[in-house]
């Protein structure tokens, strides 16, 4: 393992001595796992992301046969008939 030093605000240390005393570990033990589950979970966000893109691929359709080359001037006129301003 890699030693390190990090800050935390004096309510963030006192959390995390708690915390590690009721569990029986240290403070750096804490900290490690925090680091692993926040990994864990960017990584399932982005592959969750990606998934959810491809699953939107074709489910949609239009009348309008150049909808990908004029997505932007589409919603422009949709915004327009809604009595809103452009976004």
């Amino acid at each position: 393992m890699i030693r390190t030093q990090i800050q935390l605000d004096p309510g963030q240390l006192q959390w995390l001595r708690a915390e590690a005393q009721k569990k029986g570990v240290s403070v750096s033990s804490l900290v490690r796992e925090a680091a692993t589950l926040f990994q864990e979970r960017e990584q399932k966000t982005a592959s969750e992301k990606k998934e959810r893109a491809l699953a939107a691929v074709g489910r949609f359709a239009s009348d309008a046969p150049d909808v990908s080359e004029r997505h932007d001037a589409y919603l422009a006129d949709a915004y327009r008939e809604k009595g809103e301003p452009d976004a």
